[in-house]
């Protein structure tokens, strides 16, 4: 009877599998949908604009992500504005250099340790605000890096009609000088996992996520959701920020490119500590999403099915057939977003860790964030424990 309910087991995994492996395929359409959409350029004369970028210690790849931010090829004004906490902080030496490589950019520099609430971000941004110059801001996080057309389609899609929020995907990248297996690891989890789910949640209307890589609104409407002291305390303060514009009636719009996130982590820890926080985040903020984001694992699934089904002809059938299926998602996230964020060989390592990461998230109220930790209510308010 033991043995009869494992092979039962074993046939219902084999059937999770099978889905998931229906939407990796799914996936892959998408992401090449998504990019061959028509682009627009912003016209001649565009609106003058404030970016806003938070820094925090000298991270690996610092000075690469920001200079990309300088060489940006916008027709209007284009103020950058870095903050820090901490007037010795290590970031405001790579900010000091790339002003004076580039002379002809309008920077200015905010150093003030005031905080205003749990989340250091943002604290940061709120003693950001009173240099920025234009009406339209765009925030961007300090492991970002983007193509020097960004900014031009960032705010040409916040000028469309009912846009108050824009956002941008972003692919995963290993940094520079940190162990290449766990960066890489770290990168492919950003690429194959993160992107593909963005990718269908938004692309079925199930989701409308704002992410930290690109948040662009107008002054105004950041002003009629309580200005950055209303996300003082929260911990997924992109998400939130843009829960709160679509709240006043907006749409939020995410225009035909990909930005890159740079990867750092050294270890196996780190990696799990930081893929932790954002998967508890995301079961806190919708759990019945995430309970149902199970059945994009997959290959875990169909590993688990093979096992114990004593790797049956159908079972590895199925095995083979959702690994091809992950490895064509890799493929063509590869090649419509141009960024190869780690080997194949990689990627049934990084399937499993995924899934592991995931069975963790189902317990647990605490997230580790910048070597502090934290614990989050229902909310998704933290308080430090």
């Amino acid at each position: 009877m033991y043995l009869a309910i494992l092979r039962d087991f074993g046939w219902a995994t084999g059937a999770i599998a099978l889905a998931g492996t229906a939407y990796a395929l799914l996936a892959a359409l998408l992401a090449s949908r998504f990019m061959r959409a028509p682009r627009a350029l912003a016209a001649a004369g565009a609106v003058p604009v404030t970016i806003l970028k938070p820094l925090h210690g000298s991270e690996p790849g610092l000075a690469r992500n920001l200079e990309t931010f300088f060489l940006q090829e916008y027709p209007g004004e284009a103020q950058i504005v870095f903050g820090v906490h901490d007037k010795d902080d290590p970031a405001l030496a790579v900010v000091t250099a790339l002003a004076a490589k580039y002379p002809g950019r309008d920077v200015a520099i905010v150093s003030d340790h005031a905080l205003h609430g749990s989340n250091g971000k943002v604290s940061n941004l709120i003693n950001m605000l009173p240099a920025a110059r234009h009406e339209t801001l765009v925030l961007s996080d300090s492991d970002i890096a983007v193509g020097p057309g960004w900014l031009a389609q960032v705010v040409e899609a916040l000028s469309r009609p009912g846009v108050g929020v824009v956002t941008c995907f972003y692919t995963g990248a290993a940094a520079q000088g940190v162990d290449p297996l766990w960066a890489s690891l770290a990168a492919m989890g950003t690429s194959y996992d993160f992107l593909p789910n963005a990718l269908v949640g938004t692309s079925l209307k199930m989701a409308a996520p704002c992410f930290g890589s690109t948040i662009a609104l107008s002054r105004a409407t950041l002003d009629r959701v309580g200005g950055f002291a209303a996300f003082a305390d929260l911990l997924a303060d992109d998400y939130e920020i843009g829960r709160a514009v679509r709240g006043l009636g907006y749409t939020l719009a995410i225009p035909t490119l990909g930005v890159s996130h740079t990867a750092s982590e050294d270890s196996l820890g780190e990696i799990v500590r930081h893929e932790l926080r954002w998967t508890r985040t995301i079961r806190m903020l919708n759990p019945g999403g995430h309970l149902g984001s199970f059945v994009t694992h997959g290959f875990a699934f169909a590993l688990i099915s093979a096992i114990l089904l004593d790797f049956a002809r159908p079972a590895l059938g199925l095995l083979g057939t959702a690994l091809a299926a992950r490895l064509f998602l890799k493929y063509r996230i590869d090649a419509t977003f141009g960024a190869r964020s780690g080997p194949y060989w990689l990627l049934p390592v990084r399937d499993l860790l995924t899934f592991v990461v995931f069975a963790m998230s189902l317990f647990g109220e605490t997230v580790h964030w910048r070597g502090s930790r934290f614990a989050v209510d229902p909310a998704g308010a933290m308080t430090q424990s």
